[in-house]
C-alpha cells in the first residue's frame, strides 16, 4: 500500500485551497442541473510575446468560435504543460531549472472550472498518469550528477506522497560513462516503462551519443519504483524523443514502440536505423519480431510524434527525413494501423507551408477512438481539426480566436 504521508520539505510553497460555508441556515436553495462534460482548450494569446496561456472551455470541438479575449483562466507564467488524471486538470509550469507551479482544476456542476490546489514542484522533464497518481521525473543531463529524481503525486489529495532517485549512469552501463535520459513515462500493467537514450553529459557535445543504433526501455515496478530489467533492441534507434512519448499500449496490453531515429553525435544525425515501429507483446518483457519501416512506407518521412487512438490505430506526425530535426514536430499526419500494417496519409489538413504551429503533445482522441482532435495554427488562425480515423480525413472545426492552441483535454463534472 502506498504511503500517504506528505513528504515534508520536498516541495515549498504548498497552498491548498478549499471552500466551505459558514452559514448553518436550513434555507432551501435551488440546486442547478448537472453540467455536461466540457472540452478544455489551452491557448497562448497572439497579441503579445511572453504571455501566459489561457484555459478555455467549450461544449463542441467541431464548430464555432471561442476567444482568448475576455475569456478563460489566465495561467501564471509561460511554458505550461497539461495533463488530465482522475478527472482533474493539472496545469504545470516548466520552470527552466527553477521550481514551477502546479495548479489543479476540476469541473463543477455549473460547467465552470474550480481551482483545487496551487503548489510548487521541481521542474520535471517527464510526467504521466499512473493509476490515480501522476509520476514525474526530473532528469539530469550532467555526468557531474547522474541522478534522476522521481516524485509520485496523489491526485486525490494533490500532494506528493513518495520520491526516489535513479542513478542514470549506472543504469546506462556504458564504457564511456554515458547517462540514460528518459524520453517519457508509460504504465504497462503493474510496471513503468522508461524508454531512454544515452548521452555523454560532458564536454561541448554533452547531448550527443556514441550509441545511436539501440533502443532501451528501463522497467520499474510501481508504486515501489524498484528496477526490474532493461529491454533492449538493435533494430531501431532510441524510442520517443525529448518530452515526447514513443510508446503506445493497445487494448490487448501489447506495447508498440515508435523511433524517430534522431540520435546525434557532434551535431550530426548518426543513426543508421530508419524511423520504425517495434512491439513488446503483453505478458512479456522482450521485443518480438514485429517491425514496420515508416520511412519505407512513406517514401522518406519519419515519425516525430505519435498518439494512440484505439483499435490498433496510431496518429503519426510526419516530417521529411531531409528536414530532420531533434525537436521538430511534423506537419503531416497519417493513420497507422499496427494490426493490418497499413499507413494512410490524412487528407484535409492545411498545406505544410501554411501551417505555423502544431502542438507536439496534448491532442485529444474521442472515447470510442473514431475521432482525433488536433490543434493546427495557420497564417489565418488557430483551429481544431477533426480527423475521422476510418476515412483518414480531416475537417476544420472550432476556431480559437486570438490564440495559438497548445492542448486539448476533456473533463466530466465532479461528483
Amino acid at each position: 500500500m502506498k504511503n500517504k504521508h506528505l513528504l515534508l520539505g520536498l516541495f515549498a510553497g504548498m497552498a491548498l485551497f478549499a471552500s466551505c460555508s459558514d452559514d448553518d441556515s436550513s434555507t432551501e436553495v435551488e440546486v442547478p442541473e448537472s453540467a455536461e462534460a466540457k472540452y478544455i482548450i489551452t491557448a497562448t494569446p497572439t497579441a503579445s510575446e511572453g504571455v501566459a496561456d489561457y484555459i478555455l472551455t467549450t461544449d463542441d470541438l467541431s464548430q464555432g468560435i471561442i476567444s482568448t479575449v475576455g475569456n478563460g483562466l489566465e495561467q501564471d507564467g509561460t511554458y505550461r504543460y497539461y495533463v488530465t488524471s482522475n478527472n482533474k486538470f493539472f496545469s504545470m509550469l516548466y520552470g527552466q531549472g527553477n521550481p514551477g507551479a502546479v495548479t489543479t482544476y476540476e469541473l463543477n456542476n455549473t460547467g465552470s472550472l474550480d481551482k483545487l490546489s496551487d503548489f510548487q514542484s521541481e521542474t520535471v522533464q517527464a510526467f504521466e498518469p499512473v493509476d490515480d497518481d501522476i509520476l514525474l521525473m526530473k532528469i539530469s543531463r550532467s555526468a557531474d550528477d547522474p541522478t534522476a529524481y522521481w516524485y509520485s503525486l496523489d491526485t486525490e489529495i494533490s500532494q506528493f506522497v513518495a520520491e526516489g532517485q535513479i542513478n542514470t549512469q549506472e543504469l546506462a552501463a556504458k564504457e564511456n560513462g554515458e547517462l540514460a535520459f528518459f524520453t517519457w513515462i508509460t504504465q504497462v500493467g503493474n510496471n513503468i516503462y522508461l524508454p531512454y537514450y544515452t548521452l555523454k553529459g560532458t564536454g561541448d557535445d554533452s547531448n550527443g551519443t556514441l550509441y545511436p543504433d539501440e533502443a532501451n526501455i528501463a522497467v520499474f515496478s510501481y508504486p515501489e519504483m524498484e528496477y526490474v530489467k532493461t529491454i533492449q533492441d538493435d533494430r531501431t534507434s532510441f524510442i520517443g524523443r525529448y518530452f515526447n512519448s514513443g510508446l503506445a499500449v493497445d487494448e490487448l496490453g501489447d506495447t508498440y514502440a515508435v523511433s524517430s531515429s534522431i540520435a546525434t553525435n557532434n551535431g550530426e544525425f548518426v543513426s543508421t536505423k530508419p524511423s520504425a515501429i517495434t512491439r513488446i507483446k503483453s505478458g512479456t518483457t522482450e521485443f518480438d519480431s514485429y517491425y514496420f519501416n515508416i520511412e519505407e512506407a512513406t517514401n522518406g518521412k519519419y515519425a516525430t510524434t505519435q498518439m494512440y487512438l484505439g483499435n490498433g490505430n496510431l496518429l503519426l506526425n510526419l516530417q521529411n527525413v531531409s528536414e530532420k530535426g531533434a525537436y521538430t514536430t511534423g506537419k503531416e499526419f497519417a493513420i497507422m494501423n499496427v494490426y493490418t500494417n497499413t499507413l494512410t496519409m490524412v487528407t484535409g489538413i492545411p498545406n505544410v507551408e501554411d501551417i505555423v504551429n502544431v502542438p507536439f503533445r496534448g491532442n485529444y482522441v474521442s472515447e470510442t477512438g473514431d475521432k482525433a482532435y488536433v490543434g493546427i495554427t495557420t497564417s489565418t488562425g488557430s483551429f481544431v481539426y477533426v480527423i475521422d480515423v476510418a476515412s483518414a480525413t480531416a475537417t476544420q472545426g472550432l476556431e480559437v480566436e486570438g490564440g495559438v492552441i497548445t492542448a486539448i483535454n476533456k473533463l466530466d463534472p465532479a461528483n
